[in-house]
């Protein structure tokens, strides 16, 4: 399943770069390090992952933590935000914090962020009726082999072959 939404202006021009590697290659941080939730959210052993309208790559769904939430209510809060699903929280299971210092957010306001991202799956028996919102151009569930021909968010990129790779097991949990 694919559902798209056509942006306004077809503007190709990136409002944020990311960047994970060594931090000496990414701009320096203006801000204090920015804490995030993700979902690696399964179908049929295909990763649902969105075109995000923000930098033309695909990523995966989630986003930034409130300061009075969980990384678990941050989850639910931007899934149903992002796809317009309301998934219960015990239905979140955690997986894996990546906390790379070079896994930086640059926007073209100027600011720059380092990225914490607390990852969960959350694996689905049937693909759901969604709906697209602004922070996305599509929403796709993608095999593995599909995966290779896409261009993902280098801040979700290990993310994605982490799962891919190491799937349920306790090796990507205690990563």
């Amino acid at each position: 399943m694919m559902v798209k939404r056509n942006c306004p202006g077809g503007s190709t021009m990136a409002i944020v770069t990311f960047y994970n590697g060594d931090p000496k290659d990414a701009p320096k941080t203006t801000m204090p390090a920015h804490l995030g939730a993700n979902a690696v959210i399964t179908c049929k052993n295909r990763l649902l992952l969105e075109k995000r309208s923000d930098s033309d790559v695909w990523g995966l769904v989630g986003g930034g933590c409130k300061k009075w939430e969980t990384g678990r209510q941050a989850i639910v809060r931007e899934v149903y935000e992002e796809l317009g699903l309301r998934i219960a929280p015990e239905r979140f299971r955690k997986l894996a914090v990546y906390d790379n210092p070079g896994r930086i957010a640059a926007f073209r306001d100027g600011s720059v962020w380092r990225m914490v991202i607390v990852v969960y799956a959350l694996e689905l028996e049937e693909e759901p009726e969604m709906r697209i919102s602004r922070e996305s151009k599509a929403l796709r569930f993608f095999s593995r082999e599909e995966i290779g021909s896409i261009q993902i968010a280098v801040t979700h990129a290990d993310i994605v072959e982490d799962w891919f790779v190491k799937g349920k097991s306790s090796a990507f949990v205690n990563k």
